[in-house]
């Protein structure tokens, strides 16, 4: 059964129900490899380091609220990776499955091209993370590796699973300004 809501970029007044969001899948998951939730001023950082980067943060808005967000932030903080990014996307539990996530997700990918990235990557907690596996593969997404046993969470060592896909012409042409 699909959901209605909005996408729109995230706003201060979001973060405490961003954060009451992670704060789930940290706790309960295995998405994130952190163990202790962070709290809203330190999500608000986590904003702010993202769109001082340039990338986009969104948030689903459903009548009750946040029902999700999402992210590109930089891969990594080299010079030469300036054009690509890691996506994160996570879900309030009554939004999964309901086609939340491939719209965020979705909008996220064509936000991110339109401001030039050429690579995204995503970085995926747990080899069972099937749902967040399916939903990269859906959008593009192709297998690139795991790094086995690179996390200790809930008892037992997890995986991460890296997928990517190009974004507008990906590395077909070099980037504007080189």
């Amino acid at each position: 059964m699909s959901i209605a809501f909005e996408i729109r970029p995230a706003a201060a007044d979001d973060f405490a129900a961003i954060a009451a969001i992670y704060a789930e899948a940290v706790r309960a998951g295995t998405a994130s490899f952190e163990l202790d939730p962070p709290d809203v001023a330190e999500m608000a950082r986590r904003f702010e380091a993202v769109t001082a980067f340039g990338g986009p943060y969104l948030v689903a808005m459903g009548a009750d609220g946040v029902l999700g967000y999402a992210y590109a932030g930089a891969y990594r903080t080299r010079p030469a990776y300036r054009f690509t990014v890691e996506d994160s996307i996570y879900l309030d539990a009554r939004a999964r499955g309901r086609g939340l996530g491939r719209a965020l997700l979705g909008r996220l990918i064509a936000t991110c091209t339109e401001r030039g990235f050429r690579q995204m990557v995503a970085v995926i907690g747990d080899q069972a993370n099937a749902a967040s596996i399916g939903l990269h593969a859906a959008l593009g997404f192709r297998m690139v590796g795991s790094l086995v046993s690179t996390g200790w969470k809930h008892g037992r060592w997890l995986d991460t699973v890296l997928m990517q896909r190009p974004l507008g012409p990906g590395d077909g042409v070099p980037p504007p300004g080189r």
